[in-house]
Parts: structure tokens; sequence; C-alpha cells
């Protein structure tokens, strides 16, 4: 320091930290004079001398104009040294950069200043600073002074230029830090960030796009910025990337379609569509690369399938038909269970259109990955059968194709239709809202009869006997009246006659038994009209209800429909359809005459030609009379009236025992008739139990009781049981 004084005048010391400026420029020359002497005599040792001086005397001191001085000062003394400066940067460089943080805005400036010009002497030298001063103009490039600003710009202009003239610049050192400074939400300084990575990636032997992963979330969080100016500067760059990265062959597309997955759930419909676009460009150009983010890249998409912007919508649609158009195998690291993850919470969006694109998926994924889908079957089956209650009707009809396509071996079919009848028996709203809509589908993808055989099966079991009368009797409309059905009401017209017609009658018969509404649609559709007559006739007090009544009324209005259009012509021949008219004229009886029902179905009896019904005739149609005996269709078989085939007993048409499935019915009408029983004691033991607890009043003087009631049957409304179905 002693060597320093001796070596710069006193005045020059004075003036360097006088006020006004022309005296500090002045005294400035000077030591740039000085320097440039000491240079020259090469006494290296001096001029370490005064940069410490400058330094520490000056640059920090607490005086603002001392402050002034030594920044002024250390410009001119690297311009006196010259070509020599750069073996001194490394005293020069910190106080310069320090000062950038310098209360006083005119300190900051003077340092903007003299590192421009320290920049200018030294250039190539400057680079192996880079960080520190790359580090010091982002600061700078937020000032809140417009001249700091002003002079930042120039000098930031400067460093570029130096950078991209040389062969020095390591990308590798400056990334890291460009990636800490990425996150900043100041717009100067974004505007600076996006200023540089352009600046980089226009210098040929700078690979930026190789380094892109680390600042991509940087670049995609500006397009959201309140700056138009920024959202435009970001968007730029984003585009001249996406355009290097379609020329380049090789391209890092794993980590970037992290970022544009995260992306791709803005909340800003710029940045939204910037990602969607770009995953699109990634689906067409990675290849293998991207198999192990499919999952993650189909979860980004289906949301965006539903965006309210068409335009996202349209570039999400295209993505995903791209993504599923690739065949991916498992042993390429094709991830089946991550893919039918995102399929299945994707069910769950609020957007139709994205729960229809995930059960594509999860279609697609049936049809290439059967086995690996399948095991996966626990993890994705409840939220299927949930999707059976969904609002829309194309989801549904989707849902329903899937559960048929896993359920193509039998195992998971007798599954699928386990599950279905337990999610009915859960959800009772599903049954009257959609279980017609189910039923049908699942008919025509999974052939009726199959279906019908398994339903039939588990109901005959089954414990809960208002549900299981509740399901009977959908099921029973459902066969009585859709049209994809007509082939098993063809073959059940046939079970008199036919072998699969009858094994298909029984396999109905003991679960139809739940509903004698249901028994007796069956049989009248069977032809088998002796057994309807019967079962119509076993029906006591208690079986005709209310829930009897109104599927009755459902019943006679069916009867007028195409579907019967043979029953009612069978009409035309009383005297061979005898048990017929006797069972039409069964249920007529049972209607209360000022129903509709009773009226329509009085009106068709009356149709029908006169015919005597006394005993002897009716004995003679049932012992199979020579006299009553024709052909049934073009079968050569031989029958009596109402289809029994001649030669079989009373009771036995075509090896069917009618008398033991009559009693098969009776007993499980008894079952129901029981268990009305006892929920009704119950319910009278609850209303009682509660009527006593709201009248008794402890200090209550009793009056005398009131003589009995005289007892009335209850009304027909009263008489409304569990178990009915409204369809």
């Amino acid at each position: 320091m002693a060597d320093a004084f001796s070596v710069i005048p006193a005045a020059v010391l004075r003036n360097l930290s006088d006020k006004l400026y022309e005296k500090r420029k002045l005294a400035a020359y000077e030591v740039e004079g000085i320097v440039r002497q000491l240079t020259a005599a090469g006494d290296h040792d001096k001029i370490t001398a005064v940069i410490n001086l400058l330094t520490h005397e000056y640059t920090y001191s607490p005086q603002t104009n001392h402050r002034k001085g030594g920044l002024i000062g250390l410009a001119a003394a690297t311009v006196g040294l010259s070509a020599e400066a750069a073996q001194h940067l490394e005293q020069i460089l910190p106080p310069v950069i320090n000062s950038f943080s310098d209360q006083d805005s005119r300190v900051r400036y003077y340092a903007c200043e003299a590192l421009y010009n320290i920049a200018k002497v030294v250039r190539g030298e400057f680079i192996f600073h880079f960080n520190k001063i790359f580090d010091a103009l982002c600061k700078l490039s937020a000032d809140s002074d417009p001249n700091v600003q002003s002079a930042a710009h120039l000098l930031d202009r400067l460093v570029k230029d130096i950078v991209t003239e040389s062969d020095q610049f390591s990308i590798e050192e400056f990334i890291p830090l460009l990636r800490e400074r990425m996150n900043v939400l100041n717009p100067y300084v974004r505007q600076f960030l996006v200023g540089w990575i352009t600046v980089l990636d226009s210098v040929p032997d700078i690979d930026m796009l190789g380094f892109l992963p680390d600042f991509l979330d940087g670049l995609f969080n500006m397009l959201s910025d309140s700056s138009h100016e920024i959202r435009q500067q970001a968007d730029s760059a984003l585009s001249e990337f996406l355009q290097e990265i379609k020329n380049s062959p090789s391209v890092d597309y794993g980590r970037m379609a992290e970022i544009l997955v995260q992306r791709a759930a803005s909340p800003d419909e710029f940045t939204r569509w910037t990602a969607i676009t770009w995953i699109n460009e990634f689906v067409k150009l990675g290849g293998d690369q991207l198999v192990p983010y499919y999952a993650d890249i189909l979860g980004a998409i289906l949301p965006c399938i539903a965006d309210k912007e068409e335009k996202i919508r349209v570039v999400a649609r295209e993505t995903n038909e791209e993504l599923r158009a690739i065949k991916a195998d498992p042993a390429e690291g094709f991830d089946v269970g991550a893919i039918l993850s995102i399929a299945k919470r994707q069910l769950s969006n609020e957007h139709e259109a994205t729960r229809i694109e995930s059960l594509h998926w999860i279609s697609t994924l049936l049809s290439r990955h059967r086995s690996e889908v399948l095991s996966f079957l626990n993890d994705i089956l409840d939220t299927l059968l949930k999707a059976l209650s969904d609002p829309s009707d194309q989801v549904v009809l989707l849902v329903l194709e899937v559960h048929a396509a896993i359920a193509k071996d039998e195992y998971n079919f007798r599954q699928l239709v386990v599950f279905l009848v337990h999610k009915f028996r859960m959800d009772n709203a599903l049954l009257e809202r959609r279980g017609a809509l189910i039923i049908r589908r699942l008919c025509v993808l999974l052939d009726a009869e199959r279906v019908y055989r398994e339903l039939s099966k588990i109901l005959e079991g089954e414990a809960d006997l208002d549900f299981a009368s509740t399901m009977v009797q959908a099921l029973n409309l459902i066969l009585l009246t859709s049209s994809e059905l007509s082939d098993i009401r063809n073959l059940l017209k046939l079970s008199l006659v036919n072998a699969a017609g009858k094994d298909f009658f029984l396999s109905l018969y003991s679960s139809w038994s739940h509903s004698s509404m249901a028994i007796i649609s069956l049989c009248l559709l069977a032809q088998a009209y002796q057994h309807a007559s019967s079962v119509i006739q076993s029906l006591t007090e208690e079986d005709i209800n209310v829930i009897f009544l109104v599927q009755l009324d459902k019943f006679i209005h069916l009867l007028e429909t195409p579907i019967f259009a043979y029953l009612r012509l069978q009409l035309l021949e009383p005297g061979r359809y005898t048990w017929l008219l006797k069972a039409l004229y069964g249920l007529i009886m049972l209607l209360p005459q000022q129903s509709t029902a009773f009226k329509i179905l009085r009106t068709r009896l009356k149709t029908v030609p006169s015919y005597s019904f006394n005993q002897e005739q009716i004995q003679r149609t049932s012992s199979g009379s020579p006299s009553t005996q024709t052909d049934y269709m073009s079968t050569g078989l031989h029958f009596s009236e109402d289809g029994i085939m001649d030669g079989d007993s009373h009771n036995v048409h075509n090896g069917i025992n009618f008398e033991s499935w009559l009693q098969r019915f009776e007993q499980m009408q008894l079952q129901h008739r029981l268990h009305s029983k006892s929920q009704a004691r119950a319910r009278s033991i609850s209303i009682s139990s509660k009527e006593v607890k709201e009248i008794q009043k402890p200090e209550e003087v009793r009056g005398p009781s009131p003589g009995p009631e005289i007892s009335r049957p209850p009304s027909r409304s009263s008489r409304k049981g569990p178990g009915q179905l409204h369809l």
C-alpha cells in the first residue's frame, strides 16, 4: 500500500474522490498513465499495490465519491495494463462486480461503465469469469434505476459479442447457473434470460439443444407471463428449438417429455396449447425413446381432448390417435399396467369425451395385450362397473363393449355376470335407469341365450328375495320387448317341441318363479298354455297384490304388441287353443273391472269366435283326441290343442313334468309370502314401539280404553310390498 502512495501523487488521489466527475475523470487518466509506465517497466508488484489501493481505499470506502473514483480508477488501470490486464483480472473484477449491489444508483451505473471498459480491454480473457459477470448482469437487468438498466444493456451486448466470438466459452459450466435463474419471475430478468438463450443457441459451436431439458421448463413458465413481449420471446425461442429437434438425429425426448406432461395441465391456455403441440411432435419423432413415457403422455393428452379451446382439442385428438396407432411391446418397456392406471383414473374425469377415449384405450389394450390386461383386472373391474352408472349413454355402451371383451372366456364371463348382479343389488336406481340398456347390449355382444342362462342361474339361488323378484321382473320385461332378443323368444316358442327350446325354458323357470307374473308370461311365450292356466289357478289372495296387478297391467298392454301377434292369431282357433283362452280368461278375472287393462283384454276376447267351453270338450282336448289333432308347423310332429304332443300324459309334455315344476313355483311363492309377512311384522313392531314412546307420558292419567274398532281389510294400496320395479 505504501508503494502505491509513493507511485500515485496525493493530488491525483484527492481528485479521484472529488465530488465533481470531471476531476475524477482527470485523475483516472493520471492513473492510466502511471499504470502504463509500470507495465512497460514490468513492475507488476507496484501495479498490484495500485489495484489494492483503489480497491480497499476507494471501492470499499463508505464514502460514495470514493467508491465512484475507485471504479473509474480500476477501469483506467485496466486500460493502462492493456495486454497485461488478464493476469490482474482476479484483483480487478471482484470490487467492480461487488459494486453492482451498491445502494447508490450512481455507483451501480459507474460499475457498469467500469466493467464495460474492462471488457473492451480484456475481451476473450473475460470468458473465464463469465458466470460471475452473468450473475451480476442478471441482477442489474432488474435494477430500479433506468440509467443503470441502460448501462447494463450496453454492457450485456458487449458481453454477448465477446461470448459469440470466443471459442473458450464453457456451456457445461454455464447451464447450472442458467437453470437456477430460470425460475425468476421478474419480467426484466426473464427478458435477459431469453435473450441469452437465443444468442447462445445461435452460436454453431454451442450445443444448447443438448441442454434444453435443463431450462425447457423455465421457458414454458414464461409463456404465461403477464407481459406480451416476454410471452412472444419465449414462444419464439421454443419454436426455434422445436425446429432444431425435428432436424436433429439425437434428442433426449424422455426428460423433456416429463416437463411437457406437467405443462399440458397448465391453467394457462397458451402454455397448454404449446405443450400439447410439442407432445404431438414428440410422438411422431420420439419412437422407442418415448415408450417408457407413454403412460405419462397419455395422462396429459386425455384431459386435453375435452379442453375448452378447440385448437387444443384438435391437437390432443390427433396426438391420441397417433399414440394409439403405435404398437409397442411390453418387452420393449411398454407398461400396460401404467396405461391402464391412467385410463382408469380418467374414467372419473368430468368430461364425457375424455371418459370415452379412456375406454377406447382399454379396448385397444385388450385386443393387443389381453393377458397383460387381465392380470390387472382386479384393479380396474370395480371402476368399470361404476362406469355403468355414467350419465352418458355412449360411455355406458363403450363400457359394456369392454366388459364383453373381457368376458370372452368362461371364467371372466361368469365373473362379469356375478359382479353385474351384485352391482344391481347394491344400486337399485342403476337397475331401473340403465338395466334394460345394459342387459340388451350384453345380449348383443355376448349371445342373449348365454347371458340369460347365467343370470337365471345366479338369481335362482339369490338370498335377497325382494331383489330377485325385481330383477326377474326387469329381465322378463326385456325378454318380452327387446328386438335384440327375438331369437331367444322364438326359441322359447318351441319349448314344447324342441329340445333346445325346452332346455332354455327350464333354465329360466326356477328363477322366473320369483315373480308370478313373470312365470305366467314365460309360459304364454313358450305356448305352455295349460301350465299357464294352472299357475293362474294356483295364485292365492296374498299373491294378487298391487305389485302383481301392476305387472299384469303391463303384460296385457304387451299382448297387443307385434311380439304377441302369434298368440292373438291363435285365438282364431278357440277349439285348438282352449287352454290359451282359459288362461286369458283367468287373467281377466284377476283384473279390476274399471282398469284399462281389463277393458283391453275384454275387447280382445270379444273378437274370439264363439265356442262351447263344456267339460267334455276340455277333457277331449287334454286327452289328445284324434279329432282335434293337427300338424305343428312343418316338423311332422302331431299335437293336440294348445301344442301338447300326442301320447304324452296329462302333466308331461316334451319331457317336461309340469306338475313338478308347478310345485317348485308354489314353493318359491310360499317363500316370498313368508318373507313379506316377516317384513310386515317387523315394520308393525317398529311403528308400534315408536307410537308407544310418543303417546306415553309418565304422569298422564289414563282414561277408559276405547272399544275395539271394527276390523277392516287393508285397502289395496296398503298391500303394496317390496320388490316392485318401475320401468
